[in-house]
């Protein structure tokens, strides 16, 4: 196995964890994790997954300051749900610029699978926000993108990548739970 994709694999685990935990270390781990999937994807010919790991970085500075300030006069980020309206401009968003995207790497590159590719870039993107922002709904995107991811890395051979995103599967679905029950402590105090 390369080391990178296992490196990548191992803070991925991890930064997700502490994600699910709700602890803001999540943040910066995670940017350790993107930025050792870009090189992993960009190897693979992955280019729109590539791609976003360079925008995750930047998402995660903007999460990791939002979950230690983004709250009530300046304090820590609770748990909120997402407003329909911004649902429904993300998903507008994230079909705008998956077809876009996947046209573009289906033209001028020899992109694999590239509005697939396009499609799950564009929705990790929008959960990725949905979680900087501490919106609940977050962990349903990421379980459906990482069940998809699962066959697409099965399909481009990489395995410890697929084994992984279906770890972050398992991961989103316990984080929806945890994330449920800070939600209702929050609104019963």
């Amino acid at each position: 196995m390369d080391p990178l994709e296992l490196a990548g694999v191992l803070t991925g685990l991890v930064a997700v964890a502490l994600t699910v935990a709700e602890k803001p270390l999540c943040w910066p781990l995670g940017m350790v994790n993107v930025a050792l999937f870009a090189l992993v994807f960009a190897r693979a010919r992955l280019y729109a997954d590539a791609g976003l790991q360079v925008v995750y970085f930047g998402v995660c500075a903007y999460g990791w300051w939002e979950w230690l300030h983004g709250g009530r006069g300046g304090g820590r980020l609770e748990v909120g749900r997402v407003p329909a309206r911004v649902a429904l401009a993300l998903a507008a968003g994230a079909a705008a610029a998956a077809l876009a995207l996947g046209t573009l790497l289906a033209r001028a590159t020899d992109a694999s699978f590239p509005y697939l590719d396009s499609s799950l870039a564009a929705a990790s993107l929008a959960a990725q926000f949905l979680q900087a922002r501490k919106w609940l709904e977050n962990w349903a995107v990421w379980i459906a993108v990482d069940v998809v991811y699962v066959g697409l890395y099965v399909a481009k051979e990489l395995r410890a990548t697929a084994l992984l995103y279906l770890l972050f599967a398992a991961l989103a679905v316990a984080g929806h739970f945890s994330w449920r029950r800070s939600l209702a402590r929050s609104a019963s105090s």
